[in-house]
Formats: structure tokens, sequence, C-alpha cells
């Protein structure tokens, strides 16, 4: 502890030659001068180890004493600033970098959203940045609660939005709201329709009066579940009560056969490098760009564009909106080839797939027919698939 303590206080180390040497110390004693680090060269010469401010005191004692004072070296952290005070350059800029520590530190850097599964985080970003908060304001002048109150009402689909300012860093801490339950309106009159073409295997009737029966062929567009309903007449009546209105309702599962076709063309364009390339450099600082080059526009008439951004990050993991981008645009021509017929069967028969799981939703797969030509310049790749789906959609009825 006492060594850091000289550190800070500085210290120096001097040769003390005379007849007398012990009187010196004798007086530093007296005087309250501490030394240390005492050492005997021999008899007439010591070294030792006194403060800074001790040194004014010291020339007089040897003076009294008929000693010579010899300065070796001094150390400490007063020493080490002294060489800077003809360094103007230096202390202004330390000057500076002070000032903008202090003034920094108040404005936003970075924002983190927390909280947030269904809206994603670049859509609360900027709609902070449409209310004023964003890289680069001043956070002493944000009210939280404004802010908040204004993207709420923006965002439906949050039910809680806080913002918690950490010096340069805005925590944005978001509830979303629960999702609303489809809820069917059963008093408006409505058939269930198929939705495609097929065989029916299973049906079942929730509400209204069934058109076919399971084994029955329907067409696309045909009522399978009619929201008209016979009111049957009490026994021995010969009374006609009419039709009710209801929602129809159910589930309708049939066969079905689909086609779906996807095509590309059998002869494609491929790059080839001409090895001419240019490169720009910039800096985006606080969301701004900052372009180290006059010329925007680019000579080739065909080129790629790589973009890459080096993010500064601090050890502890937090992105500063600092960043350096750098874009090489390399030109290139495309000469006429011939794809690989069998690669785009694959591509095109993974399309189809797709497409069909779209189509059926939650519906299976029983068999699936490929079918491949060429023609006019292009392949064409044919699915036929049988499946099995739910058929059945609620469509309202047209007003008389």
């Amino acid at each position: 502890m006492q060594a850091f303590i000289n550190l800070l206080r500085g210290s120096v180390c001097i040769l003390i030659a005379g007849a007398f040497p012990e009187r010196f110390l004798n007086l530093c004693s007296q005087r309250r001068v501490a030394f240390w680090h005492l050492e005997y060269l021999d008899a007439n010469t010591l070294r030792l180890r006194v403060a800074k401010k001790d040194m004014e005191l010291l020339a007089p004692i040897a003076q009294r004493t008929m000693c010579e004072l010899t300065m070796e070296r001094r150390s400490g952290v007063p020493f080490f600033l002294s060489r800077f005070r003809r360094r103007y350059a230096l202390l202004l800029g330390f000057a500076l970098s002070l000032a903008a520590v202090c003034v920094l530190s108040r404005f936003i850097l970075t924002i983190e959203v927390s909280g947030n599964r269904r809206v994603s985080a670049a859509a609360i970003i900027s709609e902070l940045r449409r209310q004023g908060v964003t890289v680069g304001t001043y956070g002493p002048a944000v009210d939280e609660r404004v802010v908040s109150h204004e993207v709420l009402m923006e965002l439906r689909e949050l039910s809680y939005l806080a913002i918690n300012l950490h010096g340069t860093r805005a925590e944005v801490i978001v509830r979303e709201k629960d999702p609303v339950p489809e809820i069917v309106d059963e008093r408006t009159p409505a058939n269930v329709i198929s939705d495609a073409t097929g065989i029916i295997t299973h049906m079942e009737v929730l509400a209204g009066e069934a058109k076919f029966r399971e084994g029955d062929t329907v067409l696309r567009g045909e009522v399978l579940i009619s929201g008209v309903v016979d009111i049957k007449e009490p026994a021995y009546s010969a009374d006609d009560l009419g039709v009710m209105l209801v929602h129809a309702q159910g589930n309708v599962y049939a066969r079905t056969w689909r086609t779906l076709r996807a095509t590309i063309p059998i002869q494609a364009g491929l790059k080839y490098y001409t090895g001419a390339e240019t490169g720009r450099l910039s800096l985006t600082v606080l969301g701004r760009r900052i372009n180290f080059y006059r010329n925007g526009s680019i000579s080739f008439p065909q080129y790629d564009k790589i973009s890459k951004s080096k993010t500064l990050t601090l050890p502890g993991g937090a992105v500063m909106p600092l960043s350096l981008n750098v874009e090489t645009c390399r030109a290139y021509t495309t000469q006429p080839a011939f794809i690989d017929v069998e690669a785009a069967q694959q591509l095109l028969r993974a399309r189809l797939d797709e497409r069909l799981r779209a189509a059926i939703g939650d519906g299976q797969v029983l068999r699936a027919d490929y079918t491949s030509a060429e023609q006019d310049g292009r392949l064409t790749v044919t699915l036929l698939a049988e499946c099995r789906e739910q058929i059945a959609r609620v469509v309202p009825m047209a007003e008389p």
C-alpha cells in the first residue's frame, strides 16, 4: 500500500556525499523529512529515497552539513505527467476526450428489444425512430411515457412497452397481445360448399342439412351442407311449416386429385467474371452514412455487388453504432449454356411439393406421380397427386 502511495505522490532517489553524512540524516529526522531505502555506499556516501514534496527541504540541510546532494532518478505519477506540460495538442486531445465521454454518455448509442415474438424487433425500432427515439438521440430529452403510449397506439399487436435508459443503452421491453380467437357468427345464414372436386370419405354435419352422403362424388363449388333446413311437420299434420335458415357447419373429408405444373427454361445464361472490379468504402456513424468516394455510379454494364460490414463491438458484447462498410463490384458477362436436366427436375419437384402442401393444408398425400417433358426450349414437370383432405368451406348465403 505504501508503495502505491509513493507512486502517486512521486519520489526521488538521491546521493549524499560529505564528511559527515550522518548529520544530514539527523537533521532530516529533526525536520520530519521521511526517507527510505537507505544504503551506505562507503564511509562518506549514502543513497536514499525521499518524497517529491520534501525535495525543497533537502538543499538547506545539505548546505548546513557541508554535503553534496546529487539527484539520480525520479519516479511516480507527477514526474510522468510533467512530461506533457508543453505538449498542447496532447492535452487538448485529452480534454476533448473527457468532454466527449461526458457528452456522449448522455446520447443513445444502442437499442435493445426484448419480449417480442411475433412482432419483429426491426418493426419496433422503426416505430421508435418515427417517435424520435433512435441512435444518436439525446437521452434526457426522451419522455419515455409519451413515446411508449404513441408506439402502442401504432403497433396494435403490443399490449405493453417500456423504455429504460441505462447510460448509452436504451432497453425496450415489450409484451404482445394474446391472439384474438376466431369468433363464428352463427346468426348469419351460411352454406358449406366443396372447395375441391373429389369423392367423400367422411362427413360430419354439425348444423344444417346434408346434401350428399359418404361415397358420393362432388364438384368444386357444390353445396355439401345447406343452411336451408326443412322444418318437419308433426305426425298426422297436413300443414307445411316451411324452412329455417341456419349457419351450416360441418367437416367433410374426401379423396381428391390435383394436377400441378412447373416449368423452367432449358437454356440459361451463366456468369463469367472478367476480372475487373472496383471497391467503395463508407463509414456509418450513429445511423448516418459517410462515403469516402466521389462518384457513386458503376461503369460496368453487369456486375455483382458484395457488401461487407464490420461493426465495432465492445468486449462485453455490446454493439456500438459505428461500422465500416466495404462494397466490391465485380464485372461479369453471360454466356448461354444448357442446364442440368436432372437437377432441374429435382428443383421443380421440390417446388411442386411445396405448392401441394400449401394447397391441402393438414391433408394427407396418398399418392404422387411425376412426369417430365421438354418442349419449345422449356422443361415442364407435372405432378398428379391423390390426396385426402378437408374440402368443406363455409360461405354466407347471398341476400335475396
